[in-house]
């Protein structure tokens, strides 16, 4: 609100500008106030431009465009004893700074990454300054990280870009009632890490309108700003590592911290289903973890102590094999009614 207000008072000034200097240039009033108006739409569409393009863009274009008018002005400067006439000497002047501040700004801009090491070129942290984290779509949906920040564990400032906000509006507006239940939960997730004192937070407007693929936009932005994405998304880890892009991935770091289960271990369970090998049965830990009972089916929806035989780690997650233990087994072919908190308490 505070914005379009600034806004207006620079077109009226713009125009009463216009319409006072009008007379000294032989400038009619109406065409005046024509001009006024249109340059200071100008700027503000040039002003709504820039703010899409991120500072290290902008001061790498300006270096160009300083680099390309003086190698410009060293060369008109070098002919001006061959004889040309005043009027076909400024126009190649012109022409001459027109070219090379273009090709300057051009070429910088497709180089920038090089000068990353230049103090006003690096947009990214140096080794003491703050890390920038950037948020995928898949980490603010799947909402873990929200109680990660919580621990303090989450250092620098997390990035949410323009981009993923609006893939995560987008969910959330779906017709499909699942697919929009995961996308509130999303924002809820935002606004409880913006709330967080622990982290810092900021939304990042840069974008990419040539680039139409999310993940591309994020490794995009990543090598930008040299940082890391925070991701759950299988496909983006593996892109971003091609790209020598840096990635924190969720589910890794949860399954680095599930405790290890040894076997000969015994953890309780309930079995609540048949497993797919006759007489098996299946139970869940907690945390999603399945557990594969040998001999297990007579035991469904009932608590038993388990034998821990075997665990199997994938890239998928974890299973783990079990047999029923041979002590205690009568006195937990009674009914589960303790509640799910006690699935696993030797877990």
């Amino acid at each position: 609100m505070t914005l379009n207000i600034i806004r207006v008072i620079f077109i009226l000034l713009s125009v009463a500008l216009a319409y006072n200097l009008a007379p000294k240039f032989g400038i009619l009033t109406p065409s005046s106030l024509v001009i006024g108006l249109g340059g200071s739409l100008l700027i503000i569409g040039l002003e709504i431009l820039f703010r899409k393009v991120s500072l290290r863009s902008l001061l790498a274009g300006a270096f160009g465009l300083f680099l390309g008018l003086v190698a410009a002005n060293l060369i008109a400067y070098s002919f001006r004893g061959i004889g040309l006439s005043e009027a076909v000497y400024f126009t190649s002047y012109i022409g001459l700074c027109l070219a090379l501040a273009y090709l300057g700004s051009v070429m910088v801009l497709r180089r920038k990454e090089e000068f990353h090491g230049l103090p006003y070129f690096r947009y990214g942290p140096s080794k003491q300054d703050e890390e920038y984290k950037i948020l995928d779509s898949s980490v603010i949906i799947d909402g873990r990280i929200a109680d990660i920040c919580e621990t303090g564990f989450m250092e620098g400032t997390l990035i949410i870009p323009r981009f993923i906000l609006q893939e995560v509006q987008k969910i959330a507006d779906s017709a499909d009632s699942p697919k929009r239940n995961r996308g509130r939960r999303g924002l809820d997730v935002l606004g409880k890490i913006e709330k967080n004192a622990k982290v810092k937070v900021r939304i990042d407007e840069q974008d990419f309108p040539e680039v139409k693929e999310v993940d591309e936009k994020l490794v995009r932005l990543a090598k930008e700003m040299n940082a890391k994405v925070l991701t759950n998304d299988f496909s983006l880890n593996k892109v971003a590592g091609l790209e020598k892009v840096r990635v924190l991935n969720i589910n890794e770091l949860a399954n680095a911290l599930k405790p290890v289960i040894l076997p000969g271990e015994i953890m309780r369970v309930r079995v609540v289903k048949e497993g797919k090998e006759p007489g098996q049965g299946v139970a869940y830990l907690d945390d999603g973890t399945m557990v594969v009972i040998d001999n297990g089916k007579d035991y469904v929806r009932r608590n038993i102590d388990a034998v821990v035989t075997s665990v199997l780690q994938t890239t998928a997650g974890r299973m783990i094999f079990t047999r029923p233990s041979g002590e205690g087994n009568e006195r937990t072919r009674e009914p589960y009614r303790t509640g799910r908190r006690n699935a696993h308490q030797f877990y």
